[in-house]
Formats: C-alpha cells, structure tokens, sequence
C-alpha cells in the first residue's frame, strides 16, 4: 500500500494522540470529515492502523523497572528461543537484529528481584549463549 502525503499526516497526528476526535483531525489536516472518517477506514481495512492504545505518563510508565536485554543465540535455534521468550509476560517487545547479538528484549518488572529473577531464567533457556541487561534509567525522547 502506498500512503499519501495526507495519510502520513494524518498518522502522525494519530501519534501524538490516538483519541483525537474526527473533527479535530478534520481541521488540522485541512480536510473534511467525512474525507478524515473514509481514510482511517482504508487506514485499518488495510493493516496501516492496526489498532489505537493509550500512553501513560511518565509518571505512571516508569512504575516497576525496565531493562534493555541482549540475547545471543545457537546458530539455527533462534526460532525456538523466540517462542519461549514470547511466553514470558514481561517481555514487551522481542526484536531480531543484525550484528554480534541475535534478539533484543525489552522487560519490564514491577521490582529489580522480579527482574534478577527473569533474567536469570532467561539465562537458562537452552540455545542461549549469552545475554546482556541494561536496566532503563529514564526516558529523554519517546515518540511511540
């Protein structure tokens, strides 16, 4: 799917709030309603806009700990690493990338033993080789 000019706008509105009633989108984007309801359809009829979430405030964001995790893995057990770190509840997000580490987790616990303990079974899930934590300080840029 190719998105517009207007469609990318419209996103990035979305962005900074995804409650953002029709007719605000409207006037902001210079658009019509009617025109701003028919492209959020497209948007989601086409997997664009897979669904619209709440961000909390820092203040409540920051609750518990989070940590950056680095994983390295056996050649060719990647894809059964990342189905046992998929069960795990306090992992966010599980990404895959290129370079010396093979998948990047970000955890969150509500306690640094709750996080010492989810490392420390990360730690003994077979095709692991390695991991590396680094536990999140603060937040300077967040354009989710």
């Amino acid at each position: 799917m190719i998105l517009t000019a207007k469609d990318e706008e419209l996103i990035n509105v979305l962005r900074a709030n995804a409650r953002e009633p029709v007719s605000s989108l409207a006037r902001k984007l210079g658009l019509s309603r009617t025109t701003v309801q028919d492209r959020l359809k497209r948007l989601e009829e086409q997997g664009v806009i897979a669904g619209y979430t709440i961000k909390l405030t820092q203040n409540q964001s920051t609750k518990g700990i989070s940590a950056l995790v680095t994983i390295s893995v056996e050649p060719r057990r990647q894809v059964e690493v990342a189905k046992i770190l998929a069960k795990f509840t306090q992992i966010e997000t599980l990404h895959t990338v290129s370079g010396k580490i093979d998948l990047i987790a970000i955890v969150r616990t509500a306690t640094s033993e709750d996080m010492d303990n989810v490392i420390d079974q990360i730690g003994i899930i077979s095709g692991i080789t390695e991991i590396e934590t680094a536990v999140i300080l603060s937040t300077k840029v967040d354009r989710r």
